[in-house]
């Protein structure tokens, strides 16, 4: 590789989400203009498992009361709550993308400085103990074929950010048996999906017994994963879990706009939690 092919690689000219020149020199090749559009949610949101609520129905509901979507109102998650930064559109939807698919690590930094701010919007919920960050396990055929689990790296640049103390132990949880995506499943097979595709090996029980667990992932898309890992560190004797991920993909938007969660050729790639 020549010296200048190898200049264009380290420090890309064009930004990979726009497509105009990059101002600066930087081995994120995003441009500045591109990360100001990353938002967070706007609109009510279900208090517990963060799900867009329809504005007509819970308008006359005052902002400092606890609104619940119809599905948390009937049955409780095993998660005390799920938060995100924001929607799964957008700049931070293709931001999530170049870190999973291409591979450009150089966007853990950014994801995992939004990530920390939800974590710490929750912060006042650990009550001085150390929680410990556990990202969201890949099956190891996956593992593999990635070489590197997304969450763990936003996990670790988000803790780099926090103001208290906390653990990264990627290693408490394992996922015993590969899962096929979400998408376009029932309930029912979203759950046959994950059921008993994670658990803690024995030698971590100790660990996990009285701890508040912060469960990482990019992205929650229909939620039946952290309901399963949570539920998993619950029956471990965990006191508290709770799901913080990047993003989140929202019934309600998708409702509204069939399209607004499809990858740049018009694929919907399959997400995370």
């Amino acid at each position: 590789m020549t010296a200048e092919s190898l200049f264009a690689t380290l420090f890309p000219a064009d930004c990979r989400l726009c497509g105009h020149p990059l101002a600066q020199i930087s081995r994120l090749p995003v441009c500045s203009g591109c990360l100001l559009t990353l938002h967070r949610f706007a609109g009510r949101q279900c208090f517990l498992c963060g799900e867009l609520l329809v504005s007509r129905v819970y308008a006359p509901v005052p902002e400092e009361t606890v609104s619940l979507c119809g599905l948390c109102q009937k049955v409780h998650p095993s998660y005390e709550r799920a938060v995100s930064f924001g929607p799964y559109d957008g700049a931070l939807r293709d931001l999530i993308h170049l870190l999973k698919y291409d591979r450009i690590r150089t966007a853990a930094p950014i994801l995992g400085e939004h990530l920390a701010a939800v974590i710490g919007d929750i912060a006042q919920n650990f009550k001085g103990t150390q929680p410990i960050i556990v990202p969201v396990p890949l099956f190891k055929s996956k593992m593999r074929e990635r070489r590197f689990n997304q969450a763990e790296l936003i996990a670790e640049a988000a803790r780099k950010l926090l103001p208290f103390e906390a653990f990264l132990r990627p290693d408490l949880l394992v996922r015993k048996r590969p899962t096929v995506s979400q998408t376009g499943l029932t309930r029912h097979q979203r759950r046959e999906n994950v059921r008993g595709a994670f658990s803690i090996p024995h030698r971590n029980h100790g660990i996990v017994k009285g701890a508040t667990i912060i469960l990482v992932d990019d992205v929650f898309t229909t939620g039946t994963t952290a309901e399963e890992c949570a539920r998993v560190f619950k029956r471990a004797g965990a006191t508290a879990v709770w799901v913080v991920t990047v993003a989140r993909v929202s019934k309600l938007e998708v409702a509204l706009s069939p399209f607004s969660f499809r990858g740049g050729a018009g694929e919907v790639k399959a997400a995370g939690a």
